[in-house]
């Protein structure tokens, strides 16, 4: 895996995909996806108070692209997409999502 690689598996979640919440995200684009979105707000809240707000501005953006990606790979591993509603659930509610998106892929959806 290449930089090049992983800028094209996210310029293709954020543009080409941004509305999209059907069909299926594997694991890599997935983690790929959160981890560059981790990456960048991680930078942006590195400077100061503007940094904060900057980060903050940048997550509602990719804020649809991310429950898209979600919901994609919800169906990857067989799950309704309204499995990421799981994540309101305080504590274990994000454990048990991780959990989930660490699932590998299944051959077919039924």
């Amino acid at each position: 895996m290449n930089f090049q690689e992983v800028i094209e598996n996210y310029k293709t979640t954020i543009i080409d995909k941004y509305f999209c919440f059907e069909g299926r995200a594997d694991r890599k684009s997935f983690w790929l996806f959160v981890l560059v979105n981790f990456v960048i707000s991680s930078i942006l809240g590195c400077f100061g108070q503007i940094g904060q707000i900057l980060s903050a501005v940048f997550s509602l953006a990719v804020l649809c692209p991310s429950l898209g990606i979600g919901v994609r790979r919800m169906h990857d591993i067989g799950k309704s997409g309204w499995f990421i509603l799981i994540n309101l659930i305080p504590i274990v509610g994000p454990i048990i999502y991780i959990i989930l998106c660490c699932q590998p892929s299944i051959d077919s959806v039924e």
